[in-house]
């Protein structure tokens, strides 16, 4: 059994304690994960990303809810779709996914006022054993980090677990890009870096806290470079790989609750 850990005195975070409210979550979760599920077997050799973010905005809106990236702040389509060395926030475009790249698809939805957030990294063909190994070093990470919280645990502890996962491993784990608080609203409070910044130490996950865990690794160093010129996409300094997951949590009173998982997807201790 784990640890009940004392409740600790921090920053106010906004939480979702009613009925209602972490219902409203868990639809919006539910819902974005069905998204990733409904992608899945597009994601493959020979598909333009575009088309991507084409089915995922029509499932979306046949559902009745709202492509929560679409226009934010100037973001021109649905979906994040990031290739190879994109770090995050890939335009989709009309490129043809090819054998042995890796894509990142993030998808972001609005469900009832309510937002859902989670990404996978996909492996296209028959990938590299560098990408292979990166991929799963990421997607172990994030997990990792999860089964490591419980109520009241310091955002600190996150960006603890990952570092600690990763760097036996020799990757770079990116620092200037975290998770975020997520609600009623995209981005909120608290963030959630992948490393251990002094200042999350004061950031409490009580009980209501919803966030996401969403770490970034690089084949090579940690360091990016971007936005580019398209004003969002953001590279590895170095040109190599880079690998994401990313899940949406509630922290209950018995401990994080995992609001995007999908039906088809990896699940923990998959093997790619």
């Amino acid at each position: 059994m784990r640890r009940l850990l004392t409740p600790r005195r921090g920053r106010k975070l906004p939480t979702y304690n009613s009925p209602d409210e972490r219902d409203g979550l868990r639809a919006a979760g539910r819902f974005n994960a069905s998204l990733l599920d409904v992608l899945r077997p597009h994601i493959v050799e020979g598909t333009t990303t575009d088309e991507l973010d084409r089915i995922a905005e029509e499932y979306t809106r046949d559902h009745g809810h709202i492509p929560a990236c679409l226009g934010y702040n100037g973001y021109p389509k649905c979906i994040c779709t990031s290739v190879n060395e994109v770090v995050c926030h890939g335009i989709p475009n009309d490129v043809p996914l090819r054998n042995g790249d890796i894509v990142n698809v993030d998808c972001t939805t609005i469900v009832d006022g309510w937002y859902g957030d989670s990404s996978e990294t996909f492996l296209i063909g028959d990938c590299s054993e560098h990408a292979r190994r990166l991929t799963q070093a990421s997607f172990d990470s994030m997990w990792h980090s999860i089964r490591n919280l419980q109520p009241y645990s310091s955002v600190i502890e996150i960006g603890f677990s990952i570092t600690r996962f990763i760097q036996p491993l020799g990757f770079g784990v990116v620092e200037n890009f975290q998770g975020h608080g997520i609600g009623r609203r995209f981005h909120q409070e608290p963030g959630i870096p992948h490393v251990p910044f002094r200042r999350s130490r004061a950031d409490i996950l009580y009980p209501g806290v919803s966030f996401t865990i969403e770490p970034m690794i690089n084949l090579g160093g940690k360091e990016t470079r971007g936005p580019l010129e398209d004003g969002w996409t953001v590279v590895t300094r170095d040109g190599s790989l880079s690998a994401q997951f990313e899940h949406q949590i509630l922290m209950t009173e018995e401990g994080p609750e995992i609001l995007t998982l999908t039906e088809n997807g990896p699940q923990e201790g998959h093997q790619f």
